[in-house]
């Protein structure tokens, strides 16, 4: 796993061979974060990673300046790498979770200022996420909420919709609360 771009640009972790998550190309995160970074500035935002994985994009968004990140992970072998990078990195705005991310966006009062979320793609109920998420109390307004998803999945009739990214085989749906004093589309 490699870290694009910001503080930690180019540094490179070695991922355990037993990891089952699928993560997202450097092509493709850096292909993402350009269309995140010309939709907010990272720096300073209070973020979340649902489905973290590796926590490739967890780290992509510390090294671009997040004030603070929130992955969230079920897999113990998952989890255990996260924190190692995290170690490795000294970096104290990452804040692990390991619990079921679905259980997060249901229980969780918290609210973030962008989400990220990464399901595996052959998870039950795939197609209830972005509304899962959107009902949740994780957003507030001015936040930004991108899934990542096959091309088998259309989001754009959910609210807030704004734009759909694919590279390759990866699709990403982008949404975003608009501002108490903006109105809706």
């Amino acid at each position: 796993m490699r870290i694009i771009r910001g503080k930690y640009g180019r540094r490179r972790f070695s991922v355990p061979t037993n990891i089952t998550a699928r993560p997202t190309t450097d092509f493709t995160r850096d292909n993402i974060f350009n269309v995140i970074e010309n939709l907010v500035d990272l720096e300073d935002l209070k973020c979340l990673d649902l489905f973290a994985g590796t926590g490739a994009v967890s780290f992509e968004l510390l090294s671009r300046g997040a004030a603070s990140v929130t992955s969230v992970e079920k897999s113990a072998t998952q989890a255990r790498f996260i924190e190692k990078v995290k170690q490795e990195l000294n970096d104290r705005n990452l804040h692990l979770l390991r619990t079921d991310a679905l259980r997060y966006i249901r229980d969780s009062s918290t609210s973030f200022d962008f989400v990220f979320a990464d399901p595996p793609y052959d998870l039950d109920g795939f197609g209830d996420i972005p509304q899962m998420v959107l009902e949740s109390r994780l957003l507030h307004p001015g936040s930004i909420f991108i899934i990542e998803h096959s091309k088998k999945y259309d989001f754009s009739s959910l609210p807030h919709f704004i734009d759909h990214r694919a590279y390759g085989s990866v699709n990403f749906s982008i949404f975003k609360i608009p501002e108490e004093n903006e109105t809706a589309d």
